[in-house]
């Protein structure tokens, strides 16, 4: 006989709740199931009317799941999602359609036809009511074509207006005009999201109730990308893919674009501008990561963002703080790479900017001393960041009301050009390791494409390994103009051995090594490793320039299979400078030791 166990009125009351709960879990959930309904999945018939008519029982129901099972359905109209309805097709995580499988599209497909060549005409689809939903699809227009160039407008693909808690999730969005619309649409959640939006992938305005936009991928789905491309370089140049104008307390999180002119823009509408917390932002090949055109007080806070600047660009800015920001953007932890000219630009006389433990690893692509910061104005803090090879690091203007720079690093020592007198700080940075000794200064070496050469190198492109007859060496390609700076003793003349290789495309009649205007050596000739020796007369200074000149060349013109667009000049591997009379041991100029 099992024992007796009284329950207390506390314990009757807790499992008559959990009944109840496991109840509610049980109750079967309102479907609908569209193909059963007159949708037919064949690709030509239109199926609007028929979609149309179960989300209308659907939300005349209270609500529920309108199933769109596998296939292919022609809407040659609109769609509206009334409230509490979601229309689902079969996807459960994020599809992607890759270059030229369109045709093999799978899965749940909408085939979207209206409003070609008319933006300001219905959305596709609207999310007409509180809760409605749409999830586990593929969007496509057919009557795309890549050759319209110019895109032809399209009204957006995805639209709620003055609607609370909608959703996207699980969609894919392969070539719409503008695909997510979100105006006084409060909580909303787009989460799983990708596709190659043309003109703009999500747009927000008058969210004034915590947005959140997660787990996004806008990348050049549905075509075979080239940079080159008039398609894909409209959309690279012209192309937003995330905007953001007034909008509160937003979230935005784990998001990645790909070929935009703009990744993320932070507008301002009628209604004001953003605040937001945005963390794992990442934009590649982009002429703008991120534009900043107004912010709200609280600020911009950016964490974990990965920036790369426009495959082939010479002029990419990864952070523009424009003119009339008030607000304050804060970037923490994030990183800097790839073709940039500067990584950010700060101009808001009346805003703030903090970057805090970042990473610029590259930038100054046209080899014009750009620095990887630039504050024309406003107040600034750089603080923990490091820095990799460039000639200026931050660059602080004369107008700028204060800037702080502390705790910085950087392999040469961190280099600041200061134009604010006092109102600029610079605090505990790394100093340049490389002390230069009147003995160092007699006889030097300076290993061209290995660590520490930035500081005597101008106009260079990045440092390489290649083999070179037998072994691997370190070096840099110059451009058509590139020049050294070095260090000398004054009064004292020098000879300089530079080794080099010279490609058949360099070659020029006025090419060789100049100091002003006066050729020191000429280029040898053949494209085997080489040296090229040079006499320079005593300096009142001691700095020299010289300047390394040739005919530029493109190897993508040049040699059979490369895809190398750089304009390049020499190979350079190593150079040593050796004051007449002086010997014994050679100083490395890269890092401030004795060679053996």
């Amino acid at each position: 006989m099992r024992p007796t166990v009284a329950l207390s009125l506390p314990h009757v009351v807790c499992l008559l709740a959990l009944a109840a709960s496991a109840g509610a879990q049980t109750a079967p959930t309102a479907r609908w199931n569209a193909a059963e309904r007159g949708a037919v999945a064949d690709g030509s018939t239109d199926c609007t009317a028929a979609i149309q008519a179960v989300l209308d029982e659907a939300g005349k129901a209270g609500g529920g799941i309108v199933e769109l099972p596998a296939g292919r359905y022609r809407v040659n109209g609109n769609l509206s999602i009334p409230a509490n309805v979601t229309l689902q097709g079969t996807y459960r995580v994020p599809p992607t359609v890759r270059r030229n499988e369109v045709a093999e599209m799978t899965g749940s497909v909408l085939l979207a036809y209206a409003g070609r060549g008319k933006p300001e005409d219905p959305p596709f689809i609207r999310l007409a009511g509180n809760c409605a939903n749409l999830a586990g699809l593929i969007v496509y227009y057919p009557e795309w074509r890549r050759a319209d160039v110019p895109p032809a407008p399209y009204p957006p693909c995805v639209l709620s207006m003055d609607t609370e808690n909608v959703g996207v999730q699980d969609c894919c969005f392969v070539n719409p005009y503008e695909a997510i619309k979100l105006v006084r649409a409060h909580r909303h959640l787009v989460r799983n999201v990708t596709g190659y939006p043309i003109r703009r992938g999500i747009f927000v305005d008058e969210c004034y109730d915590i947005g959140h936009i997660e787990n996004i991928h806008f990348w050049p789905f549905g075509v075979v990308y080239r940079a080159d491309d008039p398609y894909c370089l409209w959309i690279n140049t012209n192309g937003v893919a995330f905007e953001l104008a007034r909008t509160d307390w937003h979230y935005v999180l784990n998001t990645f674009c790909f070929g935009y002119g703009v990744g993320y823009l932070f507008s301002e509408s009628r209604s004001g501008s953003t605040n937001g917390n945005f963390l794992g932002l990442g934009a590649d090949s982009c002429q703008r990561a991120v534009v900043v055109e107004q912010a709200q007080a609280p600020g911009l806070l950016i964490t974990n963002g990965e920036f790369v600047g426009r495959w082939s660009s010479t002029d990419a800015v990864t952070v523009d703080i424009g003119p009339r920001v008030t607000g304050k953007v804060s970037l923490q932890n994030c990183s800097f790479w790839g073709p940039i000219d500067r990584c950010v630009v700060m101009r808001a006389g009346a805003g703030q900017f903090t970057a805090s433990g970042c990473n610029f690893v590259s930038w100054d692509q046209r080899h014009q001393q750009s620095p990887a910061i630039q504050i024309d104005a406003g107040a600034a803090i750089v603080q923990g960041c490091t820095f990799g090879p460039g000639d200026v690091h931050v660059r602080v203007a004369k107008g700028v009301r204060s800037a702080i720079v502390m705790g910085c690093q950087a392999d040469a020592g961190v280099t600041v050009e200061n134009q604010a007198g006092e109102r600029a700080q610079l605090v505990a940075n790394q100093p340049d390791p490389v002390r230069w000794t009147a003995a160092a200064r007699a006889r030097y070496a300076i290993d061209v494409g290995s660590t520490g050469d930035s500081r005597y190198l101008r106009r260079w492109y990045a440092p390489e390994r290649v083999p070179v007859e037998g072994r691997v060496r370190t070096q840099r390609w110059s451009t058509p103009a590139s020049s050294l700076s070095l260090p000398v003793a004054p009064g004292r003349a020098y000879t300089l051995r530079l080794e080099l290789t010279v490609p058949a495309g360099a070659r020029a009649a006025d090419a060789g090594l100049y100091l002003g205007g006066l050729r020191l050596a000429t280029l040898p000739r053949g494209d085997r490793l080489a040296t090229i020796t040079a006499s320079l007369p005593p300096s009142a200074v001691d700095r020299v320039t010289l300047a390394l000149r040739c005919k530029g060349w493109v190897p993508r013109t040049t040699l059979p299979g490369s895809q190398d667009d750089r304009e390049l000049g020499l190979a350079v591997y190593r150079a040593t400078m050796t004051a007449r009379g002086s010997s014994g041991r050679t100083f490395n100029a890269n890092t401030g030791e004795w060679l053996p």
